[in-house]
């Protein structure tokens, strides 16, 4: 039987400190060459219509196969995470993929943060007031003991409702900043994670030392960070080259006219397994490009279908008998 497992019940089994330790454990699994990533894939709908993405990931320690596939379309987003068993080929689960994919990618940028950021790490900036930057802060806050979190983004009012929001749920000090230079200037810890298709701030004003996540582009003629953070940035790390190459504007625009940039950005599971170091030195400025990967989805997934069973959650559905 194939257990379908709803939004609901993902929020209520998947904790930010789970997804961090998946991501973590996925990764030197991925360094090790016992996980295969399949890249991302998108059809455009006729006319206009929207897109349908497609990723996939394959974990053969744990013995589980699943792919990502998910549609845009007039605004709305449908995710879902099929999750397979390598060994019978069985459909065991059926998984509503929202917020586990903002899990995800928050616990990312959670773990590279742990890896990349200054220990005396204490400030933050995060530009985006979504789903996602709820959980990128959530992350970054476990990575490091913030003492303020500077938020912006583009309305004021969605501005303060995010930090009165975060600041009860974390505890954490939360400022509304008035500008993108007021949020960035003497930041420890820079996380974007917007729809813009243009830079959000400016690379002048980020602060020796500092830390960057970048997850909001991801798309090749999209960026957040213009030509100066990136020419900053003395250590770049990407979740994968492969995918990067044909979809993180924030690395393909800076770099058309110094390709060799691209020598020098590694993955995150390299980072993970010890095989390349990280920052050397705490002037330096780091950077982490997210695209979001499909084995990151196969993490989630194993871990909120073996809670699933191990709670009694979800509804099993007749297919294949």
């Amino acid at each position: 039987m194939t257990l379908h497992i709803n939004e609901a019940e993902v929020r209520r089994l998947l904790t930010m400190p789970m997804a961090m330790e998946a991501v973590e454990e996925i990764s030197k699994k991925q360094a090790a060459g016992k996980v295969i990533v399949h890249p991302r894939k998108r059809f455009e709908l006729p006319e206009g219509g929207g897109f349908f993405h497609y990723m996939a990931a394959m974990d053969t320690a744990a013995g589980f196969i699943a792919m990502k596939q998910y549609t845009y379309v007039k605004g709305v987003l449908r995710f879902l995470v099929p999750l397979y068993e390598i060994s019978s080929g069985a459909l065991l689960a059926l998984i509503e993929a929202d917020f586990m994919g903002q899990q995800r990618t928050g616990a990312a940028s959670g773990v590279a943060t742990r890896y990349l950021a200054r220990q005396d790490a204490r400030t933050a900036a995060i530009f985006g007031t979504g789903g996602q930057a709820r959980t990128q802060i959530e992350a970054i806050s476990l990575a490091r003991k913030l003492e303020e979190v500077r938020v912006y983004g583009r309305d004021p009012e969605r501005r303060q409702t995010f930090c009165d929001e975060m600041s009860e749920r974390l505890g954490l000090r939360m400022v509304a900043a008035l500008s993108a230079a007021e949020a960035v200037r003497g930041a420890d810890i820079v996380n974007t994670a917007t729809t813009s298709g243009k830079p959000v701030f400016d690379g002048h004003d980020i602060s020796d030392g500092a830390h960057i996540n970048a997850i909001g582009a991801n798309h090749a003629h999209k960026r957040e960070l213009d030509d100066t953070a990136i020419a900053r940035a003395s250590v770049i790390f990407a979740d994968s080259l492969e995918q990067s190459r044909q979809e993180a504007g924030d690395l393909i625009l800076p770099f058309e006219k110094h390709p060799e940039r691209w020598n020098a950005v590694h993955e995150l599971d390299e980072l993970v397994a010890g095989k390349v170091p990280g920052r050397t030195a705490d002037s330096q400025i780091t950077l982490f490009k997210s695209n979001g990967i499909a084995s990151w989805d196969l993490a989630m997934a194993e871990k909120v279908y073996a809670l699933a069973r191990q709670k009694n959650l979800g509804r099993e559905l007749p297919l294949f008998t």
